[in-house]
């Protein structure tokens, strides 16, 4: 069984900066990509970035050029650096791992953008 467990989340002003962290941690299995999701209230859970075990990152339209996904220091770790957050950004951000046709997400953090 995989646990996905995310944290780094809370409060900023517009132009702010947060970094959200998740780990994948398990036995058994092999992480093909890990990405990042999020959901605002009253609208549907929508990507934001995934990067795969070879390195290769995708990015939703509207976060790109001020969020940056990466690996993490320890294995199956993925970083999330958001900056210029926008109040649009406000939403429940979710971790995601994948492995063959299997995935696990996390409980989610919180991000709030608002003066």
């Amino acid at each position: 069984q995989v646990h996905v467990v995310e944290s780094g989340g809370g409060l900023v002003q517009p132009g702010g900066s947060l970094r959200l962290s998740c780990a994948a941690s398990g036995s058994g299995f092999v992480i093909n990509a890990m990405g990042w999701y999020r959901q605002a209230p009253g609208k549907e859970r929508e990507l934001v970035a995934t990067i795969s075990s070879g390195g290769n990152t995708n990015y939703a339209d509207s976060v790109k050029g001020r969020f940056t996904i990466s690996g993490g220091n320890a294995k199956n770790t993925v970083i999330l650096q958001m900056n210029s957050l926008k109040p649009e950004d406000t939403a429940d951000y979710y971790c995601n791992a994948r492995w063959g046709i299997f995935d696990a997400w996390g409980q989610g953090t919180q991000v709030t953008v608002s003066s």
